[in-house]
């Protein structure tokens, strides 16, 4: 078994091969462009790489994001506030395929402006993705805090 979940015969966890829905490489890709969206604060990008029925949960937000939509709005109130990601790095990375979904989890650190003020965020997140229609989306997002 591999840090990915996968076996060296290309078998996932739950015995599924990689390409009964879409392989490891493409989950990866897929993730990689959602953090370097986020890393670059390219916020179309960065949404359309999550499916419009995702659900987020973050350690600094008192509720679940129901949706994509909802989120948006979040982001947008926090861009009015001044808020505005500086860069975004990815370690401590793994990804599990289980059929027609991927769980990817790392520990992510983020420099971010809010209201001319920079900080850095050391935080543990978990993307889960569902391959539909030959793409991997993000279908749910949680992030908590490391420190």
């Amino acid at each position: 078994m591999t840090d990915t979940g996968m076996t060296d015969t290309g078998m996932t966890d739950t015995g599924m091969t990689d390409t009964d829905a879409g392989t490891e490489a493409d989950a990866l890709s897929a993730v990689d462009r959602i953090i370097d969206d986020f890393a670059h604060h390219r916020r179309d990008a960065y949404f359309a790489g999550f499916a419009p029925d995702a659900t987020f949960l973050f350690h600094n937000v008192d509720h679940r994001l129901e949706s994509r939509e909802a989120y948006e709005k979040l982001w947008a109130d926090w861009e009015n506030e001044g808020f505005q990601v500086l860069s975004c790095s990815s370690t401590n990375r793994r990804i599990q395929l289980f059929g027609s979904i991927a769980v990817f989890s790392h520990d992510v650190e983020t420099k971010a402006k809010l209201a001319g003020v920079a900080e850095t965020s050391r935080e543990r997140e978990t993307i889960v993705l569902g391959f539909t229609d030959g793409v991997w989306l993000g279908i749910h997002e949680h992030l908590s805090a490391r420190e």
